[in-house]
């Protein structure tokens, strides 16, 4: 969505993925709350909890106020990264209500993943910033909008007062009416 009202992040509490991604969130919509849904990211099991972990987040959405999931973990080996080309995550995501970003790695690593989102992010932070505004942007577009309106009001009000003067030039005068 252009504008999230909330996003449910997957992802190691204890990963710099999510303090990267927080970071940035904060940066560019600070009004945006997040949800964090803790989860091993490598290692035997992991495939399993990073699955479970996305199937509760769309579970929660409605209750949460989230409706984008962040799927992140930073860098590593390709062993590192062996639980993002699993089948079981794959299956996960696509079956996932939310619109899912993954962020995985770095620029060069790509992951099964990534080919089964709805949105792929080249880094942890990539992901964060495609799922929402910047914040300053919205208020610039704001204050465009604001002017373009006085502007447009004012030359209406032009209109009519310039509508009314002809009208009244019609009336003549009211005394030599009376």
């Amino acid at each position: 969505p252009r504008f999230p009202r909330g996003i449910a992040v997957v992802s190691s509490a204890q990963a710099a993925a999510w303090r990267d991604v927080t970071a940035a969130l904060a940066r560019r919509a600070a009004h945006v709350p997040i949800t964090l849904y803790p989860t091993p990211v490598q290692g035997d099991g992991a495939p399993a909890q990073i699955a479970a972990a996305i199937r509760r987040a769309g579970r929660s959405a409605a209750r949460d106020g989230t409706d984008v999931l962040l799927l992140v973990r930073g860098g590593g080996s390709l062993e590192d990264l062996a639980a993002f080309n699993d089948e079981a995550v794959a299956r996960a995501i696509r079956a996932c209500p939310l619109p899912v970003v993954v962020g995985v790695g770095h620029e060069t690593d790509v992951s099964i993943a990534d080919f089964a989102a709805d949105l792929r992010a080249p880094t942890p932070t990539a992901a964060a910033e495609k799922a929402v505004p910047v914040r300053t942007e919205l208020l610039a577009a704001l204050l465009d909008d604001e002017k373009r309106l006085h502007i447009t009001l004012m030359r209406r009000l032009q209109q009519h007062r310039t509508h009314l003067t002809g009208l009244g030039r019609g009336l003549g005068d009211p005394k030599r009416l009376l």
